[in-house]
């Protein structure tokens, strides 16, 4: 199962990165218009704290989003890796001025600060990365796990918060992923075409 899920990571991979900067920046575009939107069905007053990650290797665009709940006056975070359990993600506050240092992947992440650390169920939202997805709401990952394990503890005392959202662009979904026990499944992705729930 592992060598199926390595092609269809490596195939999701390569369709990603061919994507042209306009058709990215589109993408970016109608992903902010659709989560905002999210927001807006809600019809919450309160402002959200909402989980987010900064865009690498071909991934939709976060960074006008970002902006746009900033503006909004939502409170962002962002992951950095634990600095005690290296195989656990943290998430910490994201402001325009928060000092940045590059982890071990060489992705941007803020300088580790406790007191800007926000407890997962503290969370609204968790707005997270994938490979891929399918026709069941089922993520594939880059592969490293962080997400899984870092979800793992909520996910045995079926949480409330955060609401989990997978953030791709539609070439990224397939038929049907094959599935670890690990995997934790996502009721919401939000594509720049369209807004799944499961």
């Amino acid at each position: 199962m592992s060598n199926k899920r390595s092609q269809i990571r490596e195939y999701i991979r390569k369709t990603r990165n061919n994507l042209s900067k306009s058709q990215q920046g589109i993408a970016a575009q109608q992903l902010n218009m659709n989560f905002t939107q999210h927001l807006k069905d809600k019809k919450t007053t309160k402002k959200e704290h909402i989980a987010i990650y900064l865009t690498n290797d071909g991934e939709l665009d976060t960074s006008l989003l970002i902006k746009s709940l900033w503006d909004l006056n939502h409170y962002i975070y962002l992951p950095i890796i634990h600095p005690f359990n290296g195989a656990n993600l943290l998430f910490q506050r994201y402001e325009k001025n928060s000092p940045m240092r590059a982890n071990r992947y060489g992705i941007l992440e803020p300088k580790l600060n406790c007191t800007q650390i926000c407890p997962l169920p503290m969370l609204d939202y968790l707005l997270m990365p994938l490979v891929a997805f399918d026709e069941q709401g089922n993520r594939l990952g880059m592969g490293g796990g962080f997400y899984d394990r870092t979800l793992a503890r909520l996910h045995d005392q079926h949480w409330q918060k955060p609401q989990l959202i997978g953030l791709a662009h539609e070439c990224q979904k397939v038929d049907e992923l094959p599935i670890e026990s690990w995997d934790v499944p996502l009721k919401t992705i939000i594509t720049p075409d369209k807004t799944y729930c499961w």
